[in-house]
């Protein structure tokens, strides 16, 4: 993962740390942010060896644009990692980065149409205009998120290493302008990682919740391999549950 500009990351001494989740009960905040947006975004397991098991995206995509365009398109695009991009040009909504989402309704695959066209062809003849673009952030594949979840395995090793102290837990926290990444690694090495909205505390205790959840639907579950990727309807229902219960309650917002 490539980090924002201003990101920091903290490695502190290794304290020892209980299987249970903290009770984090007593105190009330407000809820979501305004128009009930999700402050958790997504939630990742990744094994000791580094190997993604669990993934699950909890939160809405933000709006993506769509608009209709006659000829020329008044956007600069380009092909980069095999998707179509805004390279010059912003309007509307749409930004410099973001891909070609869909095109006349239909979901583009990478560079290609949904019937297997070139976008940057069918966008270059003038016969195809109009034609209805949509844009927007692109959505990691499955095969992205299991690189970055090795990737950061190896950061997480390397900021142990790098710490001053003996004993030192590696990386806990990463702190960008949009977002922050906690993560929590268990004694047997299973690292639990939460992205969520700066503002949002209380994620401690959410990590050591999904850790007993994952205690009491993976690990008690007899069909269930050591290590193994985690396919549960339990686990998943519960840890729904506990993402929403922990958006309710933590404090989120300016004065929170």
């Amino acid at each position: 993962m490539s980090a924002e500009k201003g990101s920091a990351w903290h490695a502190q001494r290794e304290k020892p740390r209980a299987a249970e989740p903290l009770p984090g009960q007593g105190r009330r905040f407000r809820g979501r942010g305004a128009g009930g947006a999700m402050a958790i975004f997504s939630v990742y397991v990744v094994n000791k060896a580094g190997g993604l098991i669990y993934q699950l995206d909890h939160y809405a995509p933000r709006a993506d644009a769509e608009k209709t365009f006659s000829f020329p398109l008044d956007l600069v695009l380009r092909l980069h990692d095999e998707r179509v991009v805004v390279a010059f040009g912003q309007r509307d909504g749409i930004r410099v980065g973001h891909a070609v989402l869909a095109i006349n309704g239909a979901d583009v695959n990478g560079r290609f149409t949904a019937d297997g066209k070139d976008v940057l062809e069918f966008l270059g003849n003038a016969a195809n205009y109009p034609v209805s673009i949509r844009f927007g952030r692109h959505r990691l594949s499955s095969n992205e998120k299991l690189m970055l979840a090795s990737m950061f395995h190896s950061l997480f090793a390397i900021g142990s290493q790098l710490s001053p102290e003996l004993g030192s837990s590696g990386i806990e926290m990463l702190e960008t302008d949009t977002f922050k990444l906690h993560c929590f690694q268990t004694l047997t090495g299973i690292k639990f990682v939460v992205l969520a909205d700066p503002r949002q505390s209380g994620i401690d205790s959410l990590l050591r919740k999904i850790y007993e959840i994952y205690s009491d639907f993976a690990l008690k579950n007899p069909f269930y391999s050591l290590e193994m990727p985690i396919r549960c309807e339990l686990f998943d229902q519960n840890l729904k549950l506990a993402l929403e219960v922990a958006e309710k309650a933590g404090p989120f917002g300016p004065g929170s």
